[in-house]
């Protein structure tokens, strides 16, 4: 019998201890399993990820680590349960296979694992191309879009144990949702999505439900994101990135304000004036 993709969601027996009482029951948690990525029959890294929108993983995946510059670079997927996990099995077209081939190394990396696919400590850090953009927003824009997310991300409501990566438009509001055991691979599924729709990353917001770390931005600038906001601090690297690649960055943003870190230009709003 061939193996069956896994269910992104497990039920597990557990005992809760509440008001001094041990309870017999079953919870809802996220599955992980390991996800291997393969171009022409070349395995390029295996992640271990939540078994759902492989789809929207393997183009997503492919754009932000810049094996790919458009869905045509594909020229078929497989997706197949194998093993202990699922392999992405890609076909890309010889012109962007060369240059595949010319950066690829084998790595087997922990959840959601940022830096795939690299030989030197200069590829780590790199400068991802600068995003040029005219958008401009008010600053009620990103409340509104982060109040929006926690009743979107359907897998947290369910195991209150994944991030989410998401995509808000002005006049449309939350376009996408993933989400995944790991913060690289939603922001990866992300990309996926807003490729394969045809959606232009520069018309609005990515928002994150997580820290922003350097290869959060790195994968942000790759799709041409002009504002990044997340809940929680980015890294004093993830920072300098998103001011050398031109991305305003909005951090610890709740639904009742936010900090801005980088190109604040791009969100319109009051100075606060402090009277000594």
């Amino acid at each position: 019998m061939t193996p069956a993709i896994p269910s992104p969601i497990y039920r597990a027996e557990r005992i809760a201890w509440r008001d001094r009482e041990p309870v017999a029951g079953d919870r809802l948690i996220p599955e992980e399993t390991a996800i291997a990525l393969t171009y022409n029959r070349v395995t390029h890294a295996v992640m271990m990820a939540t078994p759902a929108d492989l789809e929207d993983f393997a183009f997503g995946f492919s754009v932000t680590e810049g094996i790919i510059e458009q869905l045509e670079d594909i020229e078929a997927l497989d997706i197949q349960a194998a093993g202990a996990g699922v392999e992405l099995r890609m076909w890309i077209a010889d012109t962007r296979g060369d240059a595949f081939f010319d950066r690829r190394r084998h790595l087997a990396g922990p959840t959601g694992c940022g830096l795939c696919g690299i030989e030197s400590l200069d590829q780590a850090v790199r400068t991802p191309p600068r995003v040029e953009s005219e958008l401009r927003l008010p600053a009620e824009a990103i409340l509104a879009a982060v109040r929006c997310l926690p009743s979107a991300q359907n897998l947290n409501l369910q195991t209150r144990a994944v991030h989410a990566a998401a995509f808000w438009e002005p006049g449309r509001g939350l376009v996408a949702v993933r989400e995944d055991v790991g913060r690289h691979n939603a922001l990866d599924k992300l990309a996926g999505a807003l490729t394969r729709s045809g959606i232009p990353a520069a018309r609005g917001i990515v928002l994150l439900t997580s820290r922003v770390s350097v290869e959060m931005v790195q994968k942000a600038a790759m799709i041409g994101a002009p504002i990044l906001v997340a809940v929680s601090a980015p890294t004093g690297l993830a920072l300098r990135t998103a001011q050398a690649a031109g991305i305003t960055l909005a951090a610890i943003a709740r639904d009742d304000g936010f900090e801005l870190f980088s190109h604040p230009h791009r969100i319109e709003m009051r100075i606060a004036e402090h009277v000594a």
